[in-house]
């Protein structure tokens, strides 16, 4: 496929990220929710540099000849980053500055140093004496290169342009200082420092004080993107190694002086299109964690507790409710609960001889790995496969899974040249001297924290053929089986994009046929250029393409206005809310015997062909319509819902005149709360 006829992927997830941005501006969202779409912009951006301009600045030093059977133009795509990069942050700016305004309105303020009294200020040079100093690392032009990668630090500047950088102890010290007196009164830790950075060097005049953060490269995993595996090798060997931790952008207060900002520049070893002028505070990530005032619920989403599920919160045997039928579960509206229950029931049934589960993202301490040491306790067989890979998440999985061998469990770190993503856990019974099986097949990790912020979905099932599939997907893991001989679910690398190509072939049948043809996608991110070209022909073949894309989409619509879903074959929408659209839903018209699936796997090469994946079908009718049902409520969002056409405006989707306004996030929760009140 040509690449005009699909989006940039790199430049695609910048558009993607201003629709985060277009959220932490809009005068409908709160104002403290306002502040944390601007610590999800930032915080994105931070993972942006280490991984995807990390890679292009990685490739820029690869024999051209190689580089262009990768990647066209590095040179010209980096430049395009780093100047709407720039634009963002110009407009985040202005959002913050704003919000801050706001906030003054409802008498929360975020001081500037001049603003402080006198006691105020007393206040903070006690505290800088009696805690932050001690917290303070210095580093000398000698020792500058020893900057950790995200890390706040303090350039200060002295004369005849000497300079010495002081970390800012944001991981020991709160970013927001509570000031004395009346009111909601904070300031900056950062403003904390210049106010008393005279303290650490005595003996010397300073000329200023000025924030800045250095952003590392993560590893180069070219293999994740990319199926020649002979070409990959190349261009790891034309690098030499690996290269990772080499600086990728320095993000400096705009009023540093060119001086320092030419001597860093220097002592890092950056070139000039790693620098990135910014305002005067980073780490905006941050106000993640800004403080809760008194009375101050009004500036918050109005609460949304975590619904009960209308069976399995009330089941007191889980087994015999899942033999009698499939149960679907929904994060975050409904309570995560229902997932620990299942694995602290198999834990305790003196039946249970085995408990399988992957584990991508493991929490620092949840209910779901005190159950599975109970299970380790009472002998229960555990074999855990964790993913050691899995990015900014390695050290903590590993060390769970170090915890969890030293009780007893097998555990597997990762598979050679290849992740596992999927979301499973499968539970060994045995009932009446016959071994029964129960899985649980989700979109999302098993994490009760990100089950809070996450849309996903989870399928409880004992359906035997379904359980039958998925002891095989364990058995590859353990290496036991190479190639799994699979009937219902789809697994990547061997099934995922096979099956899914042939149900897209099968509605260009059935439309030449005479029938309808209907594709209903939704995920976080399309990518895979084969999946991608094979949607263009369905389309031209006069498929309906319905998309729900919530990250970067590299397919091109049709058209650039904004038409009503059914004037064109191909239509695409996202979804950016009070929660992160997560779940994975595919849905074929199939000559009107519809099937869909979920899982884990979005139609990305990596996830298709480098990752194990699981997606399962809807078998039970009333699970699948419940889902459809969601489904339908997204896809007619006209409050959250943007376009994602092809010159990439983000606009709204615009309802017609007259129509009932859907805010699908709220409409979903409405809709399972009131199934739960019919079945009470």
């Amino acid at each position: 496929m040509k690449d005009k006829q699909l989006k940039h992927r790199d430049v695609n997830w910048l558009y993607f990220n201003e629709r985060v941005l277009l959220e932490a501006g809009n005068k409908d969202t709160p104002l403290f929710e306002r502040l944390k779409f601007l610590a999800i912009f930032s915080s994105n951006l931070d993972e942006f540099f280490k991984v995807r301009v990390s890679r292009l600045r990685q490739l820029k030093a690869v024999d051209k000849n190689l580089r262009k059977k990768l990647v066209r133009k590095p040179n010209k795509t980096l430049k395009f980053i780093l100047a709407k990069v720039a634009s963002q942050q110009e407009t985040f700016g202005k959002i913050i500055k704003a919000t801050l305004s706001e906030l003054r309105e409802h008498h929360i303020f975020l001081r500037e140093p001049r603003e402080l009294s006198k006691e105020q200020l007393e206040q903070l040079a006690l505290l800088f004496k009696a805690e932050i100093q001690q917290h303070c690392t210095i580093l000398s032009p000698i020792t500058v290169t020893r900057v950790q990668d995200g890390g706040l630090y303090l350039v200060v500047h002295f004369e005849k342009d000497d300079l010495a950088l002081v970390l800012i102890p944001a991981a020991e010290i709160p970013r927001f200082i509570e000031l004395t007196g009346s009111g909601a009164n904070y300031i900056f830790l950062d403003e904390v420092l210049k106010l008393n950075v005279q303290q650490l060097f005595p003996n010397k005049k300073i000329q200023g004080a000025y924030t800045i953060k250095l952003s590392r490269d993560a590893e180069l995993y070219l293999e994740d993107d990319y199926s020649d595996t002979e070409l990959v090798e190349k261009i790891y060997a034309s690098l030499g190694k690996r290269s990772s931790g080499q600086p990728t952008r320095l993000l400096y207060d705009q009023r540093l002086p060119k001086s320092v900002r030419d001597r860093l520049k220097q002592l890092l070893d950056l070139a000039d299109i790693d620098l990135m002028a910014g305002g005067t505070h980073h780490n905006l990530s941050d106000f993640f964690g800004f403080p809760n005032p008194p009375n101050s619920e009004h500036l918050r989403y109005v609460d949304q507790p975590p619904l009960k599920h209308p069976t399995l919160s009330f089941t007191t045997d889980i087994f015999n409710t899942l033999k009698e039928k499939d149960q679907l579960v929904h994060f975050p509206y409904q309570r995560f609960d229902s997932v620990e229950n299942f694995i602290i029931a198999a834990a305790t049934d003196a039946n249970v001889r085995t408990i399988k589960m992957s584990l991508y993202r493991i929490a620092k301490t949840s209910r779901l790995t005190d159950a599975i040491l109970t299970a380790l306790e009472n002998g229960k067989e555990v074999l855990l496969f964790v993913e050691a890979r899995a990015r900014f998440d390695e050290a903590n999985n590993i060390k769970w899974g170090r915890v969890f061998e030293e009780k007893g469990a097998r555990v597997i770190f990762s598979v050679p040249n290849i992740k596992v993503h999927s979301k499973i856990a499968l539970v060994e019974r045995f009932e009446d001297e016959v071994r029964c099986r129960y899985a649980y097949i989700g979109t999302g990790n098993f994490n009760a924290k990100t089950a809070k912020l996450y849309c996903d979905h989870g399928l409880f099932t004992a359906h035997k053929k379904i359980t039958k599939d998925l002891s095989q997907v364990f058995e590859v893991l353990e290496r036991k089986l190479i190639i799994p001989k699979l009937k219902h679910l789809l697994v990547s690398p061997f099934t995922t994009r096979s099956t899914l190509l042939e149900h897209i072939q099968n509605e260009i049948a059935n439309v030449q046929s005479g029938l309808k043809g209907k594709i209903t996608l939704k995920m976080n991110s399309l990518e895979d250029t084969k999946m991608i070209a094979a949607l263009y022909a369905a389309s031209e073949a006069g498929v309906e393409i319905r998309l729900l894309v919530r990250g970067f989409c590299r397919l091109k619509q049709h058209e650039e206005t904004n038409p009503e879903p059914n004037e064109k074959l191909i239509f695409a929408t996202s979804i950016i809310d009070r929660y992160l659209e997560h779940g994975r839903i595919y849905l074929f018209e199939n000559g009107g015997d519809e099937k869909m699936y979920i899982g884990s796997a979005d139609w990305m090469t990596r996830n298709l062909d480098k990752r194990i994946e699981v997606l399962t079908p809807i078998l039970d009718r009333d699970v699948f319509q419940e889902l459809k049902d969601i489904l339908s409520i997204q896809l007619n969002d006209t409050v959250k819902a943007r376009i994602l056409d092809t010159a990439d405006t983000n606009s709204r989707f615009m309802p017609e005149a007259g129509a009932t306004q859907v805010r699908s996030q709220y409409a979903i929760y409405k809709y399972l709360k009131d199934k739960l009140d019919e079945t009470r």
